[in-house]
């Protein structure tokens, strides 16, 4: 197992790597809208999930993939009523043949943000 880090994305807020790059795959932990210096990203749902993917492409170049390599998405939103803003952003980074992804309503998530995306890819 191995860590992955980049000072593209904000640092890990708690015990945990950004990404790990275990048997063939990257594990690139819950991202929320935190700009790379640690600043939370305010406004709507579509300018939080914007900084959401792009710190997840961040994270998965600086480990030698990218959102084309990615399988599956965990996402949590702190208010589904977001959904379709959330959807419109996060449609923009993948292309056909589009990972597989679980969308979760959540009561609160760190530091009051409205979404947080977790994913897995393939490891180049």
């Amino acid at each position: 197992m191995e860590a992955v880090q980049t000072h593209l994305a904000p640092q890990a807020i708690g015990p945990y790597s950004q990404a790990v790059r275990a048997g063939g795959f990257l594990f690139v932990s819950g991202q929320i809208p935190l700009t790379p210096e640690g600043l939370l990203v305010e406004g709507d749902i579509r300018a939080q999930t914007e900084r959401v993917m792009e710190n997840l492409k961040a994270v998965l170049e600086a480990a030698g993939s990218g959102l084309h390599r990615v399988v599956q998405t965990t996402c949590f939103l702190a208010d589904m009523e977001d959904f379709p803003g959330f959807n419109e952003v996060y449609a923009r980074y993948f292309s056909p043949p589009y990972p597989a992804r679980a969308t979760v309503a959540v009561k609160a998530l760190p530091r009051g943000v409205r979404v947080e995306v977790a994913c897995v890819a393939l490891a180049e």
